[in-house]
């Protein structure tokens, strides 16, 4: 193997606090997200390697922070990437809550920051913004947030908050505080991010596409005098040999029916505000017979899962590759998932691990059973 100029990835897992199972579209076996099913899958993902988990946020979940909170005194090393929704409380209260998360965790909090997509959450969240209106008012959330948390006069006085209170009686650990990944594929959300964010974060597009966003949202961060990091939010499908990769990934979407793609499509074509979400159904246009979208990269989740619609599918050395192109276009980090999330996040540490520059130690290969994008083509690829 040839060592490449990459530095090592940071690699992370998603903790599903709205529950899992081993098929789309299906209560067949499913989990609910008790307690101990997510204390089961942030103990392992501590004791496998990885490096923290993504908690999402929404009616449907389970709140973020305090899972955070009640999971941190069970693992040692792993960091817990918050969601933060900006219209949900005031900048000062989140503040507070952060600073405290942070030093009970010792040092092990993020925050990943929702403007919000969905009708029914912001509704529900008393948010009455428009599109562009809530990036405004997470623009002024962010620069009140990050003044309060790294030890500044928090004085503002903006369009749709103000603060002019004290400052924190107790610090986070991290200075000048927590770090901020954003998420947004609008030209507006590409703004805040490139004004705040530390992470930018992208669901798995093609990498010819994902690098021109990327390259927009550097451009864009320049011109605030800042530099940015990337990750790639994704799923993984990853077993000893591509049949049997692409066998689990057809059995992932068994249950699915027509008619809930067709739902789950309207939903987010013409119900979500979201425009990362409209580049994901852009990627498959619902259809069964267009899920490979790229080398190893397949878009089955799509169908009927909003928000991270593609996985890596295929052999340990094929997804290798794959993830060293991703980081040949700026990606640093990874935030995988898999269906069962437990399981799968064994499969993706005992089998892609020893095979991905993750630690400084180990570089990328491609194994003999690599295939080409063509003829992978040939052979059943979708459900």
């Amino acid at each position: 193997m040839t060592a490449h100029a990459n530095p090592p990835l940071n690699f992370f897992w998603y903790l599903p606090t709205h529950g899992d199972g081993p098929y789309l579209g299906s209560d067949e076996r499913h989990r609910p997200p008790t307690f101990g099913y997510m204390r089961d899958i942030a103990q392992a993902t501590d004791r496998l390697g990885f490096e923290g988990v993504l908690l999402p946020t929404g009616t449907y979940c389970e709140d973020a922070w305090i899972t955070a909170a009640s999971l941190v005194p069970l693992t040692e090393r792993l960091r817990f990437l918050v969601a933060l929704r900006p219209g949900s409380a005031t900048p000062a209260m989140f503040a507070r809550h952060a600073a405290a998360l942070d030093r009970i965790s010792g040092g092990r909090a993020l925050f990943n920051v929702v403007t919000g997509a969905d009708p029914a959450d912001l509704a529900g969240d008393g948010n009455k913004l428009g599109h562009g209106e809530r990036y405004e008012q997470t623009d002024e959330f962010l620069t009140i947030w990050r003044r309060i948390l790294s030890g500044e006069n928090p004085d503002f006085e903006g369009k749709y908050l103000s603060s002019h209170g004290r400052g924190l009686s107790f610090p986070p650990v991290q200075a000048p505080h927590p770090p901020i990944w954003f998420g947004g594929s609008s030209d507006a959300g590409i703004a805040v991010a490139a004004k705040h964010a530390d992470v930018y974060l992208s669901w798995g597009e093609p990498p010819a596409l994902l690098a021109e966003k990327i390259t927009r949202v550097k451009e864009r961060a320049l011109a605030e005098g800042r530099k940015i990091r990337f990750g790639l939010r994704i799923h993984f499908i990853v077993r000893e040999t591509e049949d049997k990769a692409w066998a689990a990934a057809d059995e992932l979407i068994s249950r699915v029916t027509d008619e809930q793609i067709a739902e789950a499509q309207n939903e987010f074509l013409n119900v979500s505000q979201s425009v990362g979400q409209k580049r994901m159904s852009a990627l498959h246009q619902g259809s069964r017979d267009k899920l490979v979208i790229a080398p190893n990269l397949w878009a089955g989740h799509g169908l009927v899962r909003g928000g991270a619609g593609t996985a890596l599918v295929g052999s340990p050395e094929n997804i290798a590759a794959r993830l060293r192109e991703y980081q040949e276009i700026g990606v640093d980090t990874i935030i995988g998932s898999g269906y069962p999330h437990l399981e799968e996040a064994f499969h993706v540490a005992e089998l892609l691990f020893p095979l991905i520059d993750k630690s400084g130690e180990k570089s990328y290969g491609i194994g003999k059973d690599n295939q080409t994008f063509e003829s992978g083509l040939k052979s059943k690829r979708t459900a």
